[in-house]
């Protein structure tokens, strides 16, 4: 495992924090934080959690601190992983559920007026979240949040909001506090943050986090505008917070120091925007610039800019395919072999299947991973070498996750060895 990720479960240790004499954050009891604010006769809830077990959890802490009645749960957002917990906060209470009234986009929240692929996201998503591996062994945590988390009840608190804010926003009054509810897309287009003026704290969902944003999510996401996301960054600086109370990951205190990461953060996917439009239009194609494109040091460096679940070069295919569509601008893209027809030639031109296995055994060997496995996959396609061939993947895929500082990619190669082995 990345050095880097065995420190994460020290960094994700459970703890409730306050953040100012009537605000409160749930760290570490789910992949996403909760917060409370406690006013004169009830409380505001901001976030639920993925599962109503870990919603439960966060409950009973917050009752150690105030046993007064939940009047208004706002929603940040609909990734399930911030919405699931509400029922729990809402039994016996009856509050106000406040949401964005911007969809989505997302298939696996939302339906939609015409079939999509739910059945491909949800398999790509377990991957992507390493839902079933063991901990600490397999899953040491998924990048923004800890991996030592329970997950019974996922999705099942979802509850129907009451009330859905419009693109203009709205300011509220729920147990004697003032907030301001403003639409501020970013990681989803329907993303809401709360400003509370009075304490100056500002939650901003997932529009930053501990990590290299995930500007494209490998479950299978539709294209998250990133310069939308970069300018709601300048909004989010705009409201100058002394406290930064994001939705994963640690808050953020001082307003030089929020000042300082948001910049940080938005010029990050800044570079990627400009260093891949450049180079497109220098003619580069998308492949080119995955493996080009890069963080300047002094960014890549910072703590909250690593590729923990994010990843840079996800993101450049993903401005590229965005923006452009699949196709990379070389001709000999427009009409490719078909992926069987492709690896017949190949081995042909190797000298044959046990020349391959040889090179796919000496890339092994040199721990040139990547190699070994596209071998291997034309090996599959050119249906050679059988259960054999599947079985080395499943073993090269574990040595390749070892090194990955990214979660869900090193989920990834660890689920699909799983299911590999499983099938054997």
């Amino acid at each position: 495992m990345h050095p880097e990720l065995k420190e994460h479960p020290k960094y994700f240790q459970k703890e409730v924090v306050r953040l100012a004499d009537n605000v409160y954050m749930a760290f570490g009891f789910a992949a996403s934080n909760v917060y409370m604010i406690v006013g004169d006769d009830g409380i505001a809830i901001i976030d639920t959690t993925e599962t109503t077990t870990a919603a439960a959890n966060v409950l009973a802490e917050f009752r150690k601190i105030t046993d007064l009645p939940v009047k208004t749960i706002i929603l940040t957002h609909s990734h399930r992983d911030h919405v699931s917990g509400a029922s729990v906060f809402a039994d016996g209470a009856d509050p106000e559920i406040l949401a964005s009234d911007i969809p989505s986009g997302d298939p696996l929240i939302e339906k939609t007026p015409h079939p999509r692929p739910a059945k491909s996201m949800q398999v790509r998503t377990k991957r992507q979240f390493g839902i079933g591996l063991s901990y600490p062994d397999e899953i040491i945590g998924i990048g923004v949040g800890p991996g030592d988390r329970p997950l019974q009840g996922m999705g099942a608190g979802i509850l129907p909001p009451t009330r859905r804010i419009g693109r203009e926003g709205e300011t509220i009054k729920t147990c004697g506090v003032e907030l301001q509810l403003v639409m501020a897309p970013g990681e989803t287009p329907d993303h809401m943050v709360v400003w509370y003026p009075e304490k100056k704290v500002l939650f901003s969902g997932d529009n930053f986090y501990r990590s290299f944003p995930n500007l494209y999510a490998i479950r299978g996401t539709e294209y998250r505008d990133f310069d939308t996301w970069a300018d709601t960054l300048d909004q989010l600086m705009a409201f100058e917070p002394e406290i930064l109370a994001p939705g994963h990951t640690k808050a953020l205190i001082g307003a030089g120091h929020v000042r300082e990461v948001l910049t940080d953060y938005r010029d990050a996917i800044r570079h990627v925007i400009d260093e891949t439009r450049n180079g497109m239009d220098a003619g580069l194609t998308m492949d080119q610039l995955a493996a080009s494109v890069k963080l300047p040091p002094e960014l890549a460096e910072k703590p909250y800019l690593r590729e923990y679940y994010g990843c840079v070069s996800f993101a450049v295919r993903a401005y590229f395919v965005g923006t452009t569509g699949w196709f990379d601008g070389n001709p000999t893209s427009l009409r490719p072999l078909s992926p069987r027809d492709e690896a017949e030639r190949v081995i042909r031109l190797a000298g044959g299947a046990d020349a391959v296995m040889a090179e796919i055994k000496k890339a092994r060997a040199d721990a040139d991973y990547q190699w070994a496995l596209e071998l291997l996959d034309r090996l599959t396609y050119a249906e050679e070498g059988g259960s054999d061939v599947a079985k080395l993947k499943a073993e090269v895929l574990r040595d390749h996750a070892v090194a990955q500082i990214n979660c869900p990619t090193r989920h990834y190669y660890i689920q699909c060895a799983t299911e590999i082995e499983q099938s054997a």
